[in-house]
């Protein structure tokens, strides 16, 4: 093994491989050396993937939310290390440790073993066919199984067959994911003349805003759009860029969607942007309350675009602040000032009750800012 040569690094990583799939056991690439000035590589070490220990700071881990995966690695080391000799340049072996330090696969198991495992051109342009074809996963993995004689055949598990279409899914969004949204919304309009949508691109063609409502949110506005909800709170796609939806309740107190946007920024020019095409998706009709959570960029563009609609704070996020900013005694009193309907004068005695037998002082930035916005989110305020 010693005397071993090869013509590239990847050359080398290929023979240890076959040599472990023999031997029954997986490797993975692990040290690296660089050249300073190139930047390339010149070093190399393959070891067994059983090699080391996980650390203590991962054993004793308190309130997981993850279960824990198996412990797999024994301190094996096996290993295989290979060099460059820049004189004649290929690669040779520098050093090559085959002793285990655990027992080995047997021939009809290391088909599932990491390294071995993966996808082969041909296999690549078969199950992509065979999804394009409209076949679900589970069924192009049986279908593969039965052409290659059974499971250990295939040469790849089912984990690998999704991290392909993942992979191709995002080769596919990331050189055409705003040209594939606008083509379908246009494809949508084109269909239905009530479907409604708007863009904007940046100077080099990204797509920055995006704003759209299908006809019965539309309908649904025209009936239940007296208060909305604006919220850009949630960023739950690929891009973390801020999910807009304008959310409403109807007659039987169920959530109904009047449009959605998504953005590239918060900026007061950017809700500016949303709330004017809202208004012109639903026929300049102003709603009477919108109830956002807050943000300052989002409370400028309102009282920009619409001054004359009652401007509240969502009572959710409230609950969520006073967990953050005030002491657990002081949450059931804070509670009555926001949900008490009593009048405005009554509200201003209780709030200097509960400044005085909590003793709150001016310091208590976030409690000032509360009483300054109390117009929009206590009750005695905003009932009716």
């Amino acid at each position: 093994m010693i005397s071993m040569r090869f013509k590239s690094e990847e050359e080398g990583y290929v023979f240890y491989n076959n040599y472990a799939r023999e031997k029954g056991f997986s490797i993975r690439k692990d040290y690296v050396r660089r050249d300073p000035i190139t930047n390339g590589i010149f070093h190399r070490q393959y070891t067994c993937s059983r090699e080391g220990c996980r650390k203590d700071m991962y054993m004793g881990m308190k309130n997981r939310t993850r279960q824990p995966r198996a412990l797999t690695r024994c301190g094996c080391e096996a290993q295989f290390v290979i060099k460059l000799d820049k004189v004649r340049g290929d690669w040779y072996v520098l050093k090559f440790v085959h002793k285990h330090s655990h027992p080995l696969c047997k021939p009809d198991e290391t088909a599932f073993l990491r390294s071995h495992r993966g996808l082969s051109d041909e296999q690549k342009a078969q199950v992509t066919e065979l999804k394009e074809a409209g076949l679900r996963q589970h069924q192009v993995m049986d279908v593969m199984e039965k052409r290659h004689g059974g499971y250990e055949a295939a040469g790849f598990v089912s984990r690998d067959l999704y991290n392909h279409f993942v992979k191709l899914r995002k080769k596919q969004i990331l050189w055409g994911d705003a040209n594939h949204v606008i083509k379908y919304m246009q494809a949508r309009q084109k269909d239905d003349m009530e479907f409604f949508f708007e863009y904007e691109m940046n100077d080099v063609s990204s797509l920055t805003r995006l704003f759209w409502s299908d006809p019965q949110s539309r309908i649904d506005y025209e009936a239940f759009g007296d208060v909305v909800v604006f919220d850009s709170t949630y960023r739950v796609n690929k891009y973390n860029l801020p999910f807009i939806p304008f959310v409403g309740v109807n007659h039987h107190g169920s959530t109904v969607i009047f449009a959605c946007a998504i953005v590239a920024d918060e900026k007061t020019s950017t809700y500016e942007w949303i709330l004017r095409q809202f208004l012109n998706c639903m026929g300049q009709k102003h709603p009477k309350s919108l109830i956002t959570d807050g943000d300052n960029a989002m409370r400028r563009a309102i009282t920009s675009v619409m001054p004359n609609s009652d401007h509240r704070l969502c009572t959710w996020h409230i609950e969520q602040n006073m967990g953050r900013h005030l002491h657990q005694d002081m949450i059931a009193d804070f509670r009555v000032l926001v949900h008490a309907p009593i009048d405005p004068d009554e509200w201003r005695r209780k709030w200097d009750e509960f400044k005085f037998n909590h003793k709150v002082s001016e310091d208590n930035k976030w409690l000032m800012r509360m009483y300054n916005l109390r117009k929009k989110w206590a009750a005695a305020y905003t009932k009716g």
